[in-house]
């Protein structure tokens, strides 16, 4: 079975990334035999529709689940309707989040658990910036907010969204079927 996992590096040692659409890498990693490809996750930097971008991306690859440490509403909505299996609240090396799931030990969900644009928030940075280091470890004294439940959309809202996240398929998908019919014509 073909999984997906965010990822901080390269390789199955690697610690997952608690972020999906501004993760740094995605593993995709077949189950049977723990062969596996890094990807970098070209959506990082997005100012807005991470989410929905890494989650199309996701579903392009034929992963059937996502193991990640925390998902939005768009992403998961989008995940949802490409029928992939979304894992949260997993965190430590990728190896062992894929022994957990073949063991039977992690549960998909169809709910997103954090808000819209979580992974933008301050403390979820990569640390590159151009400074020498050379500061007394204050930068995080507003403290960390740990996730909370979005609140539940109305009706209305929810129907918004998904007629978004359709046009957006929609349009991705007619660029798909003219770039087919191009090769086709060659």
């Amino acid at each position: 079975m073909k999984l997906a996992v965010s990822a901080t590096g390269t390789d199955l040692d690697s610690e997952i990334d608690p972020r999906f659409g501004r993760c740094a890498y995605f593993i995709l990693v077949n189950s049977d035999d723990m062969t596996f490809e890094a990807i970098e996750n070209k959506s990082m930097s997005l100012g807005g529709g991470a989410g929905i971008q890494s989650a199309q991306f996701i579903a392009s690859t034929g992963a059937q689940v996502l193991i990640t440490g925390n998902v939005g509403p768009n992403a998961s909505r989008t995940l949802n309707a490409a029928g992939i299996d979304v894992i949260v609240g997993v965190s430590g090396p990728v190896r062992e989040a894929i022994e957990q799931y073949t063991k039977g030990e992690l549960s998909p969900t169809n709910q997103p658990n954090v808000p819209d644009h979580f992974g933008m928030g301050r403390g979820m940075g990569r640390g590159m910036g151009m400074g020498r280091g050379m500061g007394r470890g204050m930068g995080m004294q507003g403290g960390f907010v740990p996730p909370q439940a979005p609140p539940s959309p109305s009706p209305d809202q929810e129907l918004g969204a998904l007629k978004k996240d359709a046009k957006a398929l929609r349009e991705q998908l007619n660029s798909i079927l003219a770039r087919i019919k191009d090769l086709e014509e060659k």
